[in-house]
């Protein structure tokens, strides 16, 4: 059974979705249309952008909307792929909704663009931060982050994105999460006594309870468009289950600005469902690259960043 993968941030590079817009007018059409609702010109922004430019929250949100949505049209109308169900890492969820028609793309892009604004005001610069923790699995971060808290007395500290086994970030206050790596024990867990701290570069603590000000935002937003019941099932982050109702997909994308992208379980959801083959819809690896620690092979990842990648991905879908 195929299904479709969707990116989050930290898939963006300079570049992405370039070489869709110079095969495929669906693509252009895709970029065209993005361009004229924001007044941004994409292709630019995409193209010829920096890093930075990218890794801005504003801008990275709508460009790996418009990218994966582009890419998914290609695959779609030129080359017949169908997906049974879908999932999306944190912002990809809201190129799955579109891909699975219950949300127009149109406001999608608004949506996102919103989205991001919210997500960087929500906390002032410098006061949060994630931290990947290398070592751990899922349910002993956990215990990490109620065990900081107790300990340190600040909060907030929470999972935010789990992401494959051994590889988990958390988010919170920046001096909570500058506190963990010093006073933190190699025995506090017996069985993974190598545990590394790596700080995130990001511009704010997204997944956690910091959150909840652009949660509150995206609540409004979100509650003033309109969601079909979707033609197929997306795995949504909050809940790791698939769901089809209008209302309860944009209940999620709301609830998931706060909670934790509970990804592995999102992989798993999808295969227990009978995925067995997937494309990356949009820039990058990054996904196939968890999904390879999460399953191994049972879910096939195929990504699609170049013509030779749609090639392959043509003989795949035929096959």
């Amino acid at each position: 059974m195929w299904s479709a993968l969707f990116p989050g941030q930290g898939s963006q590079s300079p570049g992405m979705g370039k070489f869709l817009c110079e095969e495929f007018a669906t693509a252009r059409r895709a970029f065209e249309e993005a361009s004229d609702i924001l007044s941004i010109d994409f292709k630019k922004l995409c193209f010829e952008g920096s890093e930075a430019d990218l890794a801005l929250t504003e801008n990275t949100q709508p460009c790996l909307l418009l990218v994966s949505t582009a890419t998914y049209r290609v695959l779609n109308e030129e080359f017949g792929f169908a997906p049974k169900a879908a999932a999306g890492h944190s912002v990809g969820e809201y190129a799955a909704v579109v891909a699975a028609g219950s949300l127009p793309f149109s406001s999608a892009v608004r949506a996102v663009r919103t989205r991001g604004e919210a997500m960087q005001s929500a906390v002032p610069l410098g006061e949060g931060g994630m931290t990947a923790v290398m070592g751990l699995e899922p349910e002993q971060v956990f215990e990490l982050c109620r065990w900081a808290e107790k300990t340190s007395g600040l909060t907030p500290v929470q999972p935010a994105n789990i992401n494959a086994p051994g590889q988990i970030v958390i988010s919170g206050r920046k001096a909570l999460l500058d506190w963990i790596p010093t006073n933190f024990k190699s025995d506090m867990f017996a069985s993974n006594p190598r545990v590394k701290f790596i700080p995130l570069k990001v511009s704010a603590p997204f997944h956690c309870a910091m959150m909840k000000p652009a949660e509150e935002k995206m609540a409004i937003v979100l509650g003033e468009m309109t969601f079909a019941d979707a033609r197929f099932p997306v795995v949504q982050n909050v809940s790791a289950e698939p769901v089809t109702s209008g209302s309860d997909l944009r209940a999620n994308l709301i609830k998931q600005v706060s909670a934790p992208v509970r990804w592995i379980e999102c992989t798993q959801k999808l295969t227990q469902m009978g995925a067995d083959r997937a494309i990356e819809c949009g820039s990058g690896k990054v996904i196939a690259g968890l999904v390879k620690k999460i399953s191994v092979d049972a879910l096939k990842v195929f990504n699609i960043n170049s013509m030779d990648d749609l090639k392959l991905a043509e003989t795949q879908l035929k096959g």
